[in-house]
């Protein structure tokens, strides 16, 4: 393993400090959107049980690695390994794409290190699942929030439990908080334990990967060590830490989507496999250039497309995905990514339409042409006459209320405890 002193900083540093706090939560809700595209088309092969099945594999095989790795990356991981405590917790939650900061808001209360709560004045996932009928929302809030919030617990102690003190379906209707639960960690309680795609996962290069460090004498924090906060003001951390942060928040999207595909294996044969795992890319690929081009306010040009791929998370980070952006092409070479499977094997000469959906959110007359070998490819972006339609695969996670979300500016606030 390369030691982190040796690896040069990632694509994100080339960014501001200002465009590195938009980009962070930008990429946090992007994370959340990937299981509205992937989910849809396990729905259609699968149906909804089969459904849930897979999204409970998917967050449990991959939540406890990259909680620990951002633990590790900002400094609040627990002293003793396993050992953690409800603040440690929270913190996880704030920096995790299963709850990306308002769209999934969560409120904290913390009566002492063992003993906490938390509810959602506004859950953005119940939003988009709600009008699909009773069946969904249980499929959600029940049936995959009890084990993945507990598989999401052993990261920092597998001796806590997150129990539910009210949940949905929301009975009044319109009921408010949209959920509340409790978070209790006692040395009586049975350990909570990893499933078994979860060791398939560890073995990855995403798991192990090493970043570059977090320069503590940048200016702004470094770290999250001192207490937990309301809301996380991004905007007060350090250039250096945005960069590793977005650059975690990446990989724990290629973990997720690893995981998705381990469990979609087992229910589907190769070409049922890749069918699937090209849908999601499509999906979550246009609509996560849309958010970052217009968080960032990138121009519609062939460069500003290059430079928006720069930035997507198919490509970052670029320690994982090993990728030379120069004016209008992009040419990408052999990676640990490769490696594992990701989303950028599955792009090349002979696959191009999640590329297209990248730089068509730039420009819909923008298009790619792509040379080369499957896993070692120059991209041009040129321009054509007309445009291109959106594909069905990004209409499809458009139907989420994230695809257009608006972030306001919050005070962040110590929590104490009560």
């Amino acid at each position: 393993m390369t030691h982190p002193a040796a690896i040069p900083p990632g694509r994100y540093s080339v960014l501001s400090r200002k465009e590195l706090a938009v980009a962070v939560p930008e990429l946090l809700l992007i994370g959340q959107l990937i299981d509205r595209s992937g989910m849809a088309w396990c729905i259609s092969a699968f149906g909804r049980e089969e459904m849930a099945r897979i999204a409970i594999e998917e967050w449990a095989a991959s939540s406890p690695i990259y909680t620990r790795r951002m633990q590790r990356a900002l400094g609040y991981a627990p002293e003793v390994p396993g050992k953690g405590d409800v603040p440690t917790i929270f913190k996880g939650l704030q920096l995790d794409i299963g709850a990306p900061p308002q769209f999934m808001d969560f409120r904290y209360t913390v009566h002492d290190r063992w003993h906490g709560e938390f509810h959602l004045d506004h859950c953005g996932a119940l939003m988009d699942v709600e009008p699909m009928g009773d069946d969904y929302v249980r499929s959600m809030c029940h049936d995959i929030e009890d084990p993945t919030f507990d598989a999401t617990a052993v990261a920092t102690n597998p001796k806590a439990q997150v129990r539910p003190v009210h949940r949905p379906p929301r009975a009044p209707a319109g009921r408010h908080p949209h959920c509340a639960w409790t978070v209790i960690i006692d040395e009586s309680h049975p350990e909570a334990q990893g499933i078994p795609l979860l060791a398939d996962n560890e073995r990855s290069r995403a798991a192990t990967l090493d970043l570059a460090p977090i320069d503590p004498a940048d200016d702004g924090l470094a770290d999250y060590t001192g207490p937990l906060l309301s809301d996380l003001d991004f905007a007060a951390f350090s250039r250096s830490a945005l960069a590793r942060i977005a650059d975690e928040v990446c990989l724990q999207m290629h973990l997720l989507n690893r995981a998705f595909t381990l469990a979609v294996a087992e229910r589907a044969d190769a070409d049922g496999l890749l069918r699937i795992r090209r849908k999601q890319l499509v999906g979550i690929a246009g609509i996560a250039a849309e958010r970052l081009a217009r968080a960032l306010d990138l121009p519609s040009t062939p460069e500003g497309a290059a430079r928006l791929l720069a930035v997507h998370p198919l490509l970052n980070p670029s320690a994982y995905v090993d990728a030379t952006v120069d004016g209008a092409t992009v040419t990408v070479r052999p990676s640990p990514a490769h490696e594992d499977g990701a989303w950028i094997s599955l792009c090349g000469p002979t696959w191009t339409a999640a590329l297209q959906a990248i730089v068509r959110a730039a420009d819909p007359c923008l298009d790619t042409e792509v040379t080369g070998t499957a896993d070692e490819w120059r991209l041009t972006i040129v321009r054509r006459d007309e445009p291109t339609p959106e594909p069905d695969e990004v209409a499809v996670v458009r139907f989420s209320t994230g695809s257009d979300f608006t972030f306001t500016p919050r005070r962040s606030l110590p929590i104490t405890p009560l």
